[in-house]
């Protein structure tokens, strides 16, 4: 795998010095891969200092999190490494004084021994240190007892309460109370979807099917508590969510905070609908979600997958939780609409009264249903060609527009210029990008220029405006590759072949296959407009996807035009 890095030996303080020169928060100790908070006063004039730390990897976490009211320091380990025993003392004596430190330990045997004979040292040089362990992992259940489960995301939340106690001017045994209350109000779950690939190994931990996923994974790479099936995302979270609640024995009428956390290779798309899932989910089972949070907040490198943590909160934890911090990867308050606010865009439709279809209204419901079909059976080749010059999303694009075309009521098919006005309507809503505004304004300049009792004259002229709708809106011109490449000789030919005295039938069959000559003659063509023009010589021998399009529903209308 592709990495942007230098020497993978050093990648670790180069990641700290660009988190350093980023944040003027932030300092870092000059002999250890130590992140503390600039400007700390004298050891004495300190109060109780929360630290954390572990091996890299888990970005923002743990750097990204050293800020007022949340952690005084982080120490980093080599890439899922703990870090050693000299380093977290480092930052024990950097950042604490007289008050002592808190230290908010990972529930791994490197973690935890490295900390806690640091913390031990550090009692033995007059610096109270407390370790809280965080074991959130609730896969686990099953396999292991609770205080040897895995610490993975809801560890983010115990930084957070654990800082805004200490901020609030808490004791150190008090800090540490609030913590591990926090820590035992939190229970995780995650699912991953692929491997991550540490630097140094230069090649991914384990490998997944297709069609497979490893459910309770930890966070350094390593497989999960099974490997199982890939489902919808809903019946992902569903599962994740009741072992969750299962272990905490959470019940109706709790309030709970929820943090919804990308491993690192998951865009933000698929968080909001894990997310989406989670709250409905939860709702549903009667729990009042107080706060929510979504994100990349403790990753394992680029691993794509999330999990899910749910802490039971009070009012006491919520105002840890709320409390102000400077720390740059907090991701904000958190706070949500007790549900899903939606609201009203336009007046309501006024009904149309049915009334029985023209012989033109009922030509253009038939040829409009049949490019429906025909554009639904390609969506598979419009996306292949488009993700080849573009961005792919071609094919699904005239499949929404093609459902939006079925889903319109029979009244609009009452007269042919009103039913291309509401199929241009139907397509604007339905299909996102450039195709939508295009075949929109080309159906609603077309049925300005058709009469209700069109002749094949009337249709020809129809589409030539259309086609130069098309052409007035983009820009473009023939040899543009575009669209207009398989549209624009169409039109011609079919006005020049009625001209000429050709019967309907012949003149369409030969403004097709004009059509088609002039999608495959873009395969030769550079880009000039859209996207594809951006890759310039890289887009040639492949159609252009549009004109491509456009073949496919020109082909279908031959048994639907006017006679």
């Amino acid at each position: 795998m592709k990495k942007l890095l230098n020497d993978p030996r050093r990648v670790v303080r180069e990641m700290l010095e660009g988190e350093v020169d980023l944040n003027p928060g932030q300092a870092l100790l000059r002999d250890e891969d130590v992140v503390v908070r600039s400007g700390l006063p004298e050891p004495a004039a300190r109060g109780v200092a929360v630290l954390s730390g572990g091996g890299s990897g888990h970005e923002p976490a743990h750097a990204g999190y050293v800020g007022a009211g949340m952690l005084h320091a982080a120490v980093a380990g080599d890439v899922f490494t703990s870090p050693g025993v000299d380093a977290v003392l480092a930052a024990i004596r950097a950042a604490a004084g007289p008050a002592g430190a808190v230290l908010v330990v990972k529930n791994y045997t490197g973690d935890r021994l490295n900390f806690g004979l640091a913390a031990e040292l550090a009692r033995a040089q007059g610096i109270p240190a407390e370790v809280v362990v965080v074991a959130d992992d609730v896969a686990l259940s099953d396999t292991v007892e609770p205080a040897r489960r895995r610490g993975i995301a809801g560890t983010v939340l115990v930084h957070k309460v654990a800082g805004a106690a200490a901020a609030a001017g808490l004791p150190l045994e008090a800090v540490a109370a609030e913590a591990r209350a926090a820590a035992a109000a939190t229970g995780s779950m995650g699912v991953a979807l692929g491997a991550c690939t540490v630097p140094a190994a230069g090649r991914p931990g384990f490998s997944l099917g297709e069609e497979e996923v490893e459910l309770g994974l930890g966070i350094h790479g390593e497989q999960g508590v099974r490997r199982v099936p890939l489902r919808p995302a809903d019946a992902l979270v569903q599962e994740m969510l009741d072992t969750i609640l299962a272990d905490a024995a959470l019940r109706g009428g709790e309030r709970v905070a929820l943090l919804v956390n990308g491993l690192g290779g998951t865009p933000p798309m698929e968080l909001a609908v894990v997310a989406r899932s989670a709250l409905a989910l939860l709702r549903a089972r009667g729990l009042a979600v107080e706060r929510a949070w979504c994100g990349n907040l403790l990753t394992a490198l680029e691993m794509p997958g999330a999990s899910l943590t749910v802490m039971r909160v009070d009012d006491g934890m919520l105002a840890r939780l709320d409390a102000p911090t400077e720390a740059p990867a907090w991701p904000g308050s958190g706070r949500i609409a007790p549900a899903r606010q939606l609201v009203g865009t336009t007046a309501a439709p006024v009904a149309e009264a049915a009334r029985p279809a023209t012989p033109a209204g009922e030509t253009v419901r038939r040829a409009a249903l049949a490019a429906a079909a025909a554009l639904e059976g390609a969506e598979a080749r419009l996306t292949a060609l488009d993700s080849a010059a573009g961005d792919g999303d071609l094919g699904i694009s005239m499949s929404r527009g093609a459902a939006a075309l079925r889903a319109l009521p029979d009244a609009a098919w009452a007269e042919a210029p009103a039913a291309l006005v509401r199929m241009g309507e139907a397509v604007r809503r339905a299909i996102a990008g450039s195709s939508g505004p295009f075949y929109a304004t080309a159906l609603l300049r077309a049925a300005r220029a058709l009469p209700a009792a069109p002749s094949p004259a009337d249709w020809s002229a129809a589409l030539a405006a259309g086609v130069d709708a098309i052409a007035d809106l983009g820009g473009a011109k023939p040899g543009d590759r575009t669209m207009l490449d398989a549209l624009h000789p169409a039109a011609e030919a079919f006005a020049r072949a009625l001209a000429a005295g050709q019967p309907p039938a012949s003149a369409w069959e030969e403004a097709v296959q004009t059509a088609r000559a002039g999608a495959e003659a873009t395969a030769s063509m550079r880009p000039r407009l859209g996207r594809a023009s951006y890759l310039g010589d890289r887009a040639l021998g492949t159609p252009d996807a549009g004109a491509a399009a456009a073949v496919v529903w020109l082909e279908v209308l031959a048994p639907h035009r006017a006679r």
